[in-house]
């Protein structure tokens, strides 16, 4: 049985090159989610002005990885104490934002987040994802020797597996 979990933490490139390295996380999709725009597109959502954020979509598997587990992940591989910004990439759309989908995940959200001084990401209840468009799927694995790829996700990866070794999927030690 899989539970769903729906963050953002600033570009999607990275998270989803985060959390795919995770072992009971089967699948992690890149795309938009707490905003007003239907079916929004990439260049809509780049503007600001639709309140979608870039966000990612885990499906996993709560016997082999807690919802708990994926949180701190997600708190610890992103700043979550900036306002509308991670590193270069500022506006709304990449906000730190967690998106629960039932109670539980709502208090376990509120717990770690509260634990953060000066935290400033949102928990919101998931209402509806969009998937990005295709070229934004796997981006990391697609494009490892871009500069964006090699100067913004590969450190988070390396503090990744450095941080959680024991999470990472074999194929990725």
């Amino acid at each position: 049985m899989s539970e769903h979990a729906t963050l953002a933490g600033g570009c999607f490139w990275c998270t989803e090159a985060i959390f795919r390295r995770l072992e009971g996380v089967s699948k992690v999709t890149s795309g938009y989610t707490g905003g007003s725009l239907e079916n929004p597109s990439y260049e809509e959502v780049c503007t600001g002005t639709t309140g979608h954020a870039e966000a990612i979509e885990i499906k996993f598997d709560p016997a082999q990885i807690d919802y708990e587990t994926i949180i701190k992940v997600f708190m610890t591989t992103h700043d979550p104490t900036t306002l509308n910004q991670q590193g270069n990439d500022v506006g709304t759309q990449y906000r730190s934002a967690i998106f629960y989908h039932t109670d539980e995940q709502k208090e376990i959200a509120k717990n770690i987040v509260r634990s953060i001084p000066q935290a400033v990401t949102e928990i919101k209840k998931f209402e509806k994802f969009y998937p990005a468009e295709v070229d934004h799927q796997q981006y990391y694995e697609i494009n490892a020797n871009l500069p964006y790829c090699n100067y913004v996700i590969a450190p988070k990866i390396e503090k990744l597996l450095l941080k959680y070794k024991e999470l990472i999927k074999p194929k990725y030690h």
